[in-house]
């Protein structure tokens, strides 16, 4: 089933140092961005990574550290990146709790306001574990019926997700083919900022979701308690969690 597209959607998969969204860095990422009407443009990269590839890393990608060392930094594809990927909505294998974020945290590191609340979210993974609980190989051979070779290669685990979005769509008859409907499906929750720090309730108003605040207005928090903010800039939260709340703290100065 071909997808029904208003805007372009742009399918993510990145290969890294490690797991660690605020430390660690792509070493390789690979965007497959499908228009309205079918057309296919990629965008695909070796990224030298600024730091060592763990050889745990290497293991599961097979990407070494002589392997981009003649490869540009983010620093140097960021704004071809951001303009490619304008206007489109995002999709992939897990990416909503670890490439869209790791992403983010690499565009604010240069710099780049790229607007991610603007996208809808579309995760597979969320889809096939809902639907039938397994990894993305099995999730290949299970929809596509066919094996995945270069498993953990961006280019391949990229093209796979896309095909698999298209054989749930055709496996599925309740599973509407539209991007905010399979946004909606495959999101676990409404995270203002990603990792969950910071969510939305049921009203639409953002709110702690860890610690001593858990559960408490953001915007109430920071005006009770202004030393909160300064403890949360200067702690291990991740970028995007840092803009989010700054974002929140500036609104209030309008009010």
């Amino acid at each position: 089933m071909q997808l029904k597209l208003k805007r372009p959607l742009a399918f993510i998969d990145v290969e890294t140092t490690g797991v660690n969204i605020l430390s660690d860095r792509i070493v390789e990422i690979s965007v497959l961005k499908v228009s309205p009407g079918g057309k296919e443009e990629w965008f695909s990269t070796r990224i030298n990574p600024g730091i060592p590839i763990p050889p745990a890393a290497t293991r599961i990608h097979g990407i070494t550290d002589e392997d981009v060392a003649g490869a540009p930094s983010f620093r140097q594809i960021a704004r071809t990146l951001a303009t490619f990927l304008e206007g489109c909505d995002l999709a992939g294998y897990n990416a909503n709790k670890f490439d869209i974020p790791l992403l983010a945290e690499e565009f604010l590191r240069e710099n780049i306001d790229f607007d991610f609340r603007k996208r809808k979210y579309v995760d597979v993974q969320v889809i096939f574990h809902k639907k039938e609980q397994r990894t993305l190989s099995a999730a290949y051979l299970f929809y596509c019926k066919k094996e995945l070779e270069n498993a953990h290669s961006s280019k391949a685990d990229t093209l796979a997700t896309y095909e698999i979005l298209k054989a749930q769509l055709d496996r599925y008859a309740d599973l509407e083919n539209d991007v905010g409907k399979l946004a909606e499906f495959s999101s676990y929750n409404n995270a203002a900022d990603f990792v969950g720090r910071i969510i939305y309730d049921e009203n639409g108003r953002e709110v702690f979701n860890f610690g001593k605040y858990k559960g408490r207005l953001v915007e109430e928090v920071l005006r009770e308690d202004p030393a909160y903010y300064s403890w949360m800039m200067n702690g291990e939260f991740s970028l995007y969690t840092k803009k989010v709340l700054t974002e929140i703290k500036l609104r209030q100065y309008g009010k």
